[in-house]
């Protein structure tokens, strides 16, 4: 789709557009090239040197949603809800929109507009093509009060819907929030999921002697990140609720290496969180989990013998176990990095957590965990390509999952197919963990800091991979411009091929090396 917009809508766009420039950073951090001679403009670096620069760009496009609507021809009962505002480097205008259906919010209607820079409709990119309109906004069956009227449009023919959240624990203690979305005319289930994500491993990994990033106060420190939007880490005592108390310490020297002082587990995730932050602003010119500069906050020492982690979106935090012995915390850097990935996937694509979109939000948070542990390039965990390498989850020494071959781990999946949206979201991530792995360093036996790997292709066929690097910014990009929330997994061969022509040219070697490793998942 890619209609004229109007003059309003044109110099709408052209204003979100210069503020952007307006907000640009002076040495804004650009993808790391992996070979001499690569473009510093193949960045998706975010053009904002502040948060307030940010919101005001999203506040300009929010000024002039009606004008946008009317561009993209939406219904008269149809309104839009700027989220989110990205600028590329060649000036290309990414503004990812929420839609309202007479005043009921639309799930899965949400849109992501493609602009140039003097505001002209390049393409727009939609969770659904199908014309939001219902016969009556009035439930006919009976709700309970907490439930809230929706439009589903999920799947196919948008239907008038009421969204219920139903709370408790998992059979692992995990906290249960469970979206039930519910057929308003004949209360038939149209989608039920799990919100809570948790990385589903039990993790003690240590990082060694880290520095931390603390504040004084009073006559002590406390576990406070005033250098990464005020991070704060907390026990919770074994609670399973509120925040616990924050940690603090006299002297600034915090844990010491094992799970026997309750500090330890608050350093690992401490630092986790801190490294995430980092990456996220180097890489991609992030500032924190949802761009906005504000910091998400860490709760360590979750239950009685807790053997997960997880991340939830209403308290936009992190928390973790202490594993079965109850001295071995799941703070592992990985495990960190995919936690809060979980945010940052909620902040932009927003995936649902069920069927192919769910195995996709998975995978973002494998991949950009694992891009987390090679950035923090720390010598007591390296880099690798092995989901709770240190965790010893199934007592024999063995990782939880493995990117570049997951079946490896019993029950992921290596390769696309139709049943693929059947299995539970962390086994159908295994083929974009695989695609990931394959477009970062291809097919074949190889040794990466001293892991060997053996990476098959469902055809056969030989992958050449561009390097890790090339890789997570064609990923980002995707996922923070072209995903929606009902992405699958041919919309996501196509985001990232819209990504790679973005980054590298429509004839580049980056797109060729795209489509080989999709070939490659059986994803065609």
């Amino acid at each position: 789709m890619t209609p004229h917009m109007n003059t309003r809508r044109a110099a709408a766009l052209a204003a979100v557009a210069a503020m952007v420039v307006v907000g640009m950073q002076s040495g804004a951090a650009n993808a790391h090239p992996n070979t001499p001679g690569d473009s510093a403009s193949a960045s998706t670096t975010p053009a904002f040197s502040s948060a307030s620069a940010r919101a005001a760009a999203i506040e300009s496009a929010q000024s002039d949603v009606s004008a946008t609507a009317s561009a993209l021809k939406l219904g008269a009962k149809e309104k839009l809800i700027a989220r989110d505002v990205i600028k590329d480097a060649d000036g290309t205008v990414h503004t990812r929109y929420e839609r309202t259906y007479a005043g009921l919010p639309v799930l899965g209607g949400d849109l992501v507009t493609h602009a140039t820079a003097n505001g002209k409709l390049k393409s727009v990119t939609k969770a659904t093509d199908a014309r939001i309109s219902v016969p009556s906004t009035t439930p006919k069956v009976k709700t309970a009060a907490s439930a809230r009227t929706v439009i589903w449009a999920g799947d196919g023919t948008p239907v008038l819907a009421l969204e219920s959240v139903r709370t408790g624990v998992q059979k692992d203690g995990t906290p249960s929030r469970k979206r039930v979305i519910t057929d308003a005319t004949t209360g038939k289930v149209l989608l039920s999921y799990e919100e809570i994500e948790t990385a589903g491993v039990g993790n003690s990994q240590y990082s060694g002697k880290v520095d931390l990033t603390t504040t004084a106060s009073g006559s002590g420190f406390e576990l406070t990140d005033g250098d990464r939007g005020g991070h704060k880490t907390y026990d919770l005592g074994q609670g399973q609720s509120g925040t616990g108390d924050l940690v603090t310490d006299d002297d600034d020297t915090w844990g010491d290496g094992t799970g026997n002082d309750r500090q330890t587990a608050a350093v690992d995730a401490h630092y986790g969180a801190a490294k995430t932050w980092d990456f996220y602003k180097s890489a991609f010119g992030r500032d924190g989990i949802a761009g906005d500069g504000k910091a998400a906050y860490s709760r360590v020492h979750y239950g009685d013998a807790y053997v997960n982690a997880f991340w939830d979106d209403s308290c936009f935090c992190m928390t973790y176990g202490d594993g079965a012995d109850n001295k071995s915390a799941l703070t592992a850097l990985d495990v960190a990095g995919h936690e809060m990935s979980h945010g940052l996937t909620s902040s932009t694509a927003n995936l649902n957590y069920s069927g192919e979109s769910g195995g996709l939000n998975e995978a973002t948070s494998d991949i950009l965990g694992t891009s987390v542990e090679f950035f923090a390039d720390n010598a007591t965990d390296v880099g690798d390509y092995l989901i709770g390498e240190k965790i010893d989850i199934n007592g024999d020494g063995s990782p939880l999952r493995y990117m570049d071959e997951p079946s490896k781990d019993g029950g992921s999946a290596d390769y696309w197919d139709s049943g693929v949206g059947d299995l539970d979201v962390h086994y159908s991530s295994g083929v974009a963990n695989h695609f990931f792995y394959l477009l970062s360093e291809g097919s074949g036996a190889k040794t990466i800091n001293g892991v060997d790997y053996d990476s098959p292709t469902s055809d056969g066929s030989t992958v050449t991979g561009i390097g890790r690097d090339k890789a997570v910014q064609i990923w980002y990009k995707a996922l923070s411009e072209y995903m929606t929330s009902t992405t699958d997994y041919a919309d996501a061969r196509t985001a990232t091929e819209k990504a790679a022509t973005d980054l590298y040219g429509a004839d580049s070697a980056e797109l060729k090396a795209v489509d080989a490793a999709w070939s490659g998942v059986n994803v065609k």
